[in-house]
Parts: C-alpha cells; structure tokens; sequence
C-alpha cells in the first residue's frame, strides 16, 4: 500500500468515473441520434462513423450542433410513449368493463358456455350475478 498513495488512488478513482461518464454520454447521443426520426439514413450513418472514428470531437460537435432539441427530442419521446400506454391501458380496460350493459355481459357468459369454457352452473351462477 505504501507504492500506492491516497492522491494515486483519487486520481484513478476520478479516471474511472470520468471513463464511465463519456460512456454514458457517448451513448445518450447514439440513442438520440439513433431516435431521431428527421435525420435521414445517410445523415445518421455519418454522423455514426464520425462518432466512432473520432469518438470524443465526434460527441462533442454533436452536441454543438444538434444539442438544443435533445431534451425536446426526448420529452417528445416520452409523451409519445405514456400516450401509447394510456391507450393500451384504455384498450384492455374497456375489454373488460360491461359498457352496454348486462345484455353484453350475458352474451359474453352465453358464448363461454357455448365454447365450453365455463360450465352449467357457473353460467347460472353468473348470470343470477348479472341480473342483480
């Protein structure tokens, strides 16, 4: 321990995370590169082997230049996502509601029993439940 003194050990403790942090940068912006549905098939190509040959001017002129709308592309993104799930989540509630009432729900059973998914008794069990 003697070889390796405290100011060493910071220096390559900061190495490190500073390492992890142009990974994580350096990703977020192949995934908004990547995300962008302006940017054509050439565009994202260059800016992809920019990007890899010259990794750290690559990161760097991206964010100059296409830097300001990330957060509008993400935030975009995002509504486009939670709009997606509010109606997947609107879709399977209303498979599941009786919204023309018990008429549709005793055909529903009907249909079961037709099917053999339920049997005799459980068909009257549930239709006594729809009636009340």
């Amino acid at each position: 321990m003697d070889d390796y003194p405290l100011l060493d050990v910071f220096f390559t403790t900061m190495w490190v995370f500073l390492w992890i942090l142009w990974f994580f940068l350096l990703f977020r912006v192949l995934t908004d590169l990547f995300r962008d549905d302006e940017v054509s098939g050439w565009g994202k190509a260059g800016w992809a082997v920019f990007l890899v040959v010259l990794p750290f001017l690559g990161v760097f002129v991206y964010l100059v230049v296409r830097g300001p709308e990330m957060g509008m592309r993400e935030a975009a993104h995002a509504k486009r996502s939670e709009q997606a799930f509010r109606e997947y989540v609107r879709d399977a509630a209303a498979e599941t509601t009786w919204e023309a009432g018990p008429t549709s729900e005793l055909e529903r059973l009907a249909r079961l029993r037709s099917n053999g998914d339920i049997s005799e008794a459980e068909y009257e069990r549930l239709k006594a439940r729809v009636m009340t």
